[in-house]
């Protein structure tokens, strides 16, 4: 098939999609693989501008940017691997029939991705990095964000020990205001005793000092 009339379909079956109310995609026929083929490429891009590209839906793990054995220049076409499957959808929904540097491209999901057969002049950690890539374990399905009931109870377990700790805060206050009465009552008890004590002091010294008198008086 022409890749031009390929990457229509394509494009036919995402705005179909939108426009139908069913609950299955055609993406799900591929969700247990992770690579792309990007076709149509402008000649000049290297794996880095590729990868700067398609890495704005997810994080990319893996690239072969087919390349001439003899001369290295690259074919106009790669094949992209993403960390999360779901990427996949994303960059094909988004990426097929745009232009890059004047060149429609052709995005479409590969069911079944097969390494390149090693050459005489690849290195084994070359062939190592077609066969696993740059990531140590590419993930295919990252799990699913808790659900809103395990969400509204993990907030009403926050809730509870927030005001938990509101109220032994507020117990604290308490019994910290109740020890600083307790003081100044004390304070203020010690301070009558005190003030007893002198005035008995003073009226005994003035008692003896009047019966000296009256001493003195009599001789």
């Amino acid at each position: 098939m022409n890749p031009l009339t390929n990457m229509k379909n394509v494009l036919k079956l995402s705005e179909q999609e939108l426009h139908s109310n069913s609950k299955t995609s055609w993406h799900d026929q591929y969700r247990n693989s992770a690579w792309v083929f990007i076709g149509g490429l402008p000649y000049d891009l290297t794996e880095g501008d590729v990868i700067c590209i398609f890495s704005q839906y997810g994080e990319i793990v893996n690239i072969n940017l087919v390349r001439d054995k003899a001369s290295g220049k690259q074919k106009g076409f790669c094949f992209l691997c993403y960390e999360d499957q779901r990427s996949t959808i994303l960059a094909v929904d988004n990426f097929n029939g745009i232009k890059i540097l004047g060149r429609t491209i052709r995005v479409d999901h590969v069911e079944d991705y097969k390494a390149p057969k090693e050459s005489k002049n690849m290195t084994a950690e070359t062939a190592r990095l077609h066969e696993e890539g740059c990531a140590e374990n590419p993930v295919k399905i990252k799990t699913e964000p808790p659900s809103p009931k395990s969400k509204s109870s993990n907030h009403y377990q926050d809730n509870k020990a927030l005001i938990k700790k509101v109220k032994k805060e507020k117990v604290k206050k308490e019994e910290k205001e109740e020890k600083r009465k307790r003081k100044s009552k004390s304070n203020k008890s010690k301070g009558k005793k005190k003030k007893k004590r002198s005035r008995s002091t003073s009226s005994s010294s003035s008692s003896s000092s009047s019966s000296s008198s009256s001493s003195s008086e009599s001789d």
